[in-house]
């Protein structure tokens, strides 16, 4: 059995739950989100927490810890939400908000346009060398700032380029001249 699908998820204040069949309705101050669970998975609303059960561990086990796991996330989206921050490295490098676009100037020939998804919140800030994301779904929070700092990773040599606040970049030495 799933030692994190045993433990109940406690609903925040101001947080409330519906689960109809296998789909788990969670709504905040924030929003609201719903997921639905694998067949083998069952949720119930007790004392203000949701417990998430398993038909048959064996069969469906290894959606029990993930299914407690996305609830978890919904509830803290719903009352806190989920920010990501992204920073901009390197000369001519930024980043401008034009209505539900980002526009990065990367250095390319023409700027790399990122079409904000619905749900999601952008802002740009320090003159377009911080973007920030902001959302209540952590998934879209999380993917979306991995596909703005795919456009170009920060590399190990001058650390140009996008990288997550507070992200390490490796640096490597680079060539030695005679």
């Amino acid at each position: 059995m799933s030692r994190i699908g045993k433990e109940p998820v406690q609903l925040a204040e101001g947080v409330t739950a519906g689960i109809a069949g296998q789909k788990v309705t969670v709504k905040g101050k924030l929003g609201e989100l719903s997921y639905t669970m694998h067949e083998g998975i069952t949720a119930k609303v007790e004392d203000g927490k949701i417990v998430v059960s398993c038909a048959d561990d064996a069969k469906y086990g290894n959606f029990h810890g993930l299914a407690r796991a996305l609830i978890n996330n919904m509830v803290v989206g719903v009352s806190k939400g989920y920010t990501k921050k992204l920073s901009i490295e390197g000369t001519g490098f930024k980043a401008v908000l034009k209505g539900k676009e980002l526009a990065l100037s990367l250095g390319f020939a023409s700027p790399k346009i990122y079409a904000i998804p619905e749900g999601l919140t952008v802002t740009v800030e320090n003159d377009g060398l911080q973007v920030t994301l902001t959302g209540i779904d952590k998934a879209l929070v999380g993917e979306s700032a991995a596909r703005i700092r795919s456009f170009y990773p920060a590399e190990p040599y001058k650390g140009k380029g996008i990288k997550y606040v507070g992200e390490h970049i490796r640096r490597k030495q680079g060539k030695k001249v005679a």
